[in-house]
C-alpha cells in the first residue's frame, strides 16, 4: 500500500538556512542565568492583549529569558513588519525566509495596545525587511505617529534594523523623533562574517552617528552580546567606537544559543566580568550602561530611560 505525504501541510522549518550547519553542544546554564517559567497573572494579562490584537513581540520570537518578569509588569517589546526576517544572523532565533505583506493596520493596533496597557515607555522593534524599498522605515514612522496620537505622554524607544542599501530611508525615522533610537552592533567587527553576515559593522556605527548628526537631542543606544569568542580588548574597542559616534546608552548581555545549529556559545561570562565591563564603559563616558548576564536591549527600558534622561540633565547642569 502506498503512503501519501502531504507536503503542503508540512511545518515550515524556522531556520531553513541552518539545516545543513553542523550541530554543536549547548553548554549547561550556570545558576546566575536561570529564570523561572512565567506563571503570574500579569503575564497572562499581557499575553492576552498581545494575542487578541494579533501582535508580534520580540519577547516571544527571540525566546527572551526575561519574558516572565517583563510581561508581569506589562512591559512588552512589539515587533512590527511581521515575524519573518530576510536576514540569517547566526545568533538569532527569529524565523527567516520570505516575509508576508506589510499589515497597514498594525500601527493602529499597536497604539491601541499601548493605550490599553497604559505604558509610560514603549519599545518598538522589527525584523529586517530587505525586500522593501525603504527597509520598513515608513512603517516605523506610522507606528510612532499612531502611538503619539493616542498616548502623547508615552515615551517611544525604537530598535531598528540597519537599513543597509536603503539610501536616505533612515532619515524619515530619525525625523519622526523617537525618544530613543537604538540599533545593536551585536558583536565585535572580527566576528561579523560568521555572526552577522548580512550586516556591516561600520554601516551600523554610521547609522547611529547619523542620528546624532541629524538630531542631537535624540538619545542613541546600542548593544553587544558576549560569550561568542570575543576578547575583552575587542569589546573595549567597540566601546570607543560607540563613544566616537556619540552613543549615549550601552547594553551588554550574555549570548544564549537558541539551538544546536546556531552560532556556538563559547563560554558564559561571569557576573564579575559584566561588572567590570560596566565600570569601564561608564569611565569612557556613556550616560547609561546596563551590563549583566540577562541584560537585553529592552530589559528595564522604562526605568533605564528615566535614569538616562536624569543623567543628561545632570551633565547639562539642569
Amino acid at each position: 500500500m502506498a503512503t501519501l505525504i502531504d507536503l503542503q501541510h508540512r511545518p515550515r522549518p524556522r531556520h531553513p538556512e541552518k539545516a545543513n550547519r553542523p550541530e554543536t553542544d549547548v553548554l549547561r546554564k550556570p545558576a546566575w542565568i536561570r529564570v523561572k517559567a512565567p506563571t503570574s497573572k500579569g503575564y497572562a494579562e499581557t499575553r492576552k492583549i498581545v494575542k487578541d490584537k494579533g501582535l508580534v513581540t520580540v519577547c516571544e520570537e527571540a525566546a527572551c529569558p526575561n519574558i516572565g518578569e517583563c510581561w508581569e509588569k506589562s512591559h512588552a517589546t512589539f515587533m512590527i513588519l511581521g515575524e519573518v526576517c530576510t536576514r540569517a544572523c547566526a545568533f538569532c532565533n527569529v524565523a527567516t525566509g520570505l516575509p508576508q505583506a506589510v499589515d497597514h493596520a498594525e500601527p493602529g493596533k499597536i497604539a491601541e495596545a499601548v493605550s490599553e496597557m497604559n505604558l509610560q515607555h514603549v519599545v518598538i522593534t522589527s525584523v529586517d525587511r530587505d525586500d522593501l524599498a525603504d527597509g520598513g522605515a515608513q512603517h516605523f514612522v506610522d507606528v510612532i505617529e499612531a502611538i503619539r496620537a493616542r498616548s502623547p505622554k508615552t515615551t517611544i524607544e525604537i530598535l531598528t534594523p540597519d537599513f543597509l542599501r536603503k539610501g536616505d530611508a533612515p532619515d524619515r525615522v530619525i525625523d519622526a523623533r523617537p525618544d530613543v533610537f537604538n540599533h545593536n552592533l551585536e558583536t565585535v567587527p572580527r566576528l561579523y562574517l560568521s555572526i552577522r553576515p548580512g550586516a556591516r559593522y561600520f554601516h551600523s556605527l554610521r547609522l547611529l552617528e547619523k542620528v546624532k548628526d541629524r538630531d542631537p537631542s535624540q538619545f542613541t543606544k546600542s548593544g553587544l552580546m558576549v560569550g561568542l569568542g570575543e576578547t575583552k580588548e575587542e569589546v573595549m574597542q567597540v566601546m570607543d567606537d560607540m563613544r566616537s559616534a556619540g552613543i549615549d546608552f550601552l547594553t551588554i548581555g550574555q549570548y544564549l544559543q537558541p539551538t544546536r545549529r546556531h552560532a556556538k556559545l563559547e563560554r558564559f561570562v561571569t557576573p564579575d566580568e559584566f561588572k567590570a565591563y560596566e565600570t569601564i564603559a561608564r569611565a569612557k563616558g556613556f550616560l547609561m550602561v546596563s551590563a549583566s548576564p540577562l541584560t537585553r536591549s529592552s530589559y528595564h527600558a522604562d526605568s533605564d530611560f528615566a535614569q538616562l534622561r536624569a543623567a543628561r540633565d545632570a551633565q547639562l547642569g539642569r
